[in-house]
Formats: structure tokens, sequence, C-alpha cells
């Protein structure tokens, strides 16, 4: 039973299993004191007769208790987040001109910074879209290229796309927005049809 694999013992115990920590610390102490059995195989110790006799018996070991599954962190969002508005941008950070004409364009759009959320792409590598649902956001605009499977929702750039209870707008870069006036008016526009402004 000690050869097998955790996957191996989840599929015989059904139930959930939960340690209290006077165990968990237990096991944890043996596992750190147990030779590694995975890269080699198992060497009996040579031990003195002198070491023999003032060691004491090895304690009978406890069946291995299942890891517990990590749960990760949640996606950092910068700002209060509180109306479900989540812009995503390609830029890693955004300069001070993006800023400026970001707060312009929301505030135009009935909304302040302090009721929406920023995620620079780089946060999002890496991450489920389970993870990103978990952010219940409800209008989400997406700036530039993202690495995510949010790239896999059917959204046409500069088009307000609805699945379920979540709108999506794609767009280009606020870099290149900020400096192509045809692109500005192309978001304007589209902003309106998101946000019933028209």
């Amino acid at each position: 039973m000690e050869n097998h694999s955790l996957e191996e013992l989840k599929s015989l115990i059904e139930e959930e299993i939960y340690l209290i920590p006077e165990d968990r610390e237990a096991i944890l102490a043996s596992l750190d004191s147990a030779p590694d059995t995975r890269t080699e195989s198992p060497k009996p110790p040579v031990q003195s007769s002198d070491a023999a006799a003032a060691a004491p018996s090895p304690a009978p070991k406890a069946p291995p208790a299942p890891v517990e599954e990590l749960v990760p962190e949640p996606i950092p969002v910068k700002g209060n987040f509180s109306k479900g508005v989540l812009i995503l941008h390609e830029e890693a950070s955004l300069r001070e001109d993006l800023m400026e004409m970001l707060v312009k364009m929301i505030n135009a759009c009935g909304h302040s910074m302090a009721e929406i959320g920023l995620l620079p792409a780089k946060d999002l590598e890496g991450r489920s879209m389970e993870e990103f649902k978990a952010l219940n956001a409800h209008t989400i605009l997406k700036f530039g290229r993202v690495n995510h499977p949010i790239n896999a929702v059917q959204a046409r750039p500069y088009e307000v796309h609805a699945e379920r209870e979540t709108e999506y707008l794609f767009a280009d870069s606020l870099t290149a927005i900020s400096e192509n006036v045809a692109l500005k008016k192309k978001l304007w526009t589209s902003l309106q049809v998101l946000f019933n402004l028209t």
C-alpha cells in the first residue's frame, strides 16, 4: 500500500478526509524524516551495535493523508470594482496620458474610476477561465492582446457581445487608441451602445 500514489488512493476513498492540526503536523514530520523512495530503491540502514541499542525503535508509519488541493490566489484587480465593470489592458502599466484618457472615457459613460476594476494582461497569464469568471464581472472591456482563454469569446472588435449575464467589448490597445482619432471615435460609438447612452 505504501507504493500506491495519491491518485490511486483517491479512487479508493470516496469520502472527504479532514485532518486536525495535530495529525497534520505528525504526518508532515514523518514525511520529512522518511527517505525519498521515488528516486532510488530503499537500502537497509547500516548501524553499529552501539547505535542500534541507543536508537529508539521507529514508530509505526501512519498511512499518508491526502494532500489538500491548494486554492489559487484570486486574480488581483486594481480598483474598487463595485459595479462589475472590468477593464483588461495589454499594457503592463498605464502611462499618465493613457490613464487620463481612460478616466475621461469612463466618466463620459456615467461611471467613475472608483467603480471599475483594472487588470493588466500580465496578471492573467497562466490563469484559467474559471478563475477569471470567479471575478464576477458583468461588463468586460478588453484593450489589446491578452494571453488568456478569454480570447475564445466570439466577440468582434468594437462590437458589443453578450454571453449570459456578461457583456464584452474588445478593442485595440489603449496605446493604439490614444494615437488614432478614428479608433477613438470607433470606441466611443461602441461604448455608447454598451452603456446604453444613445
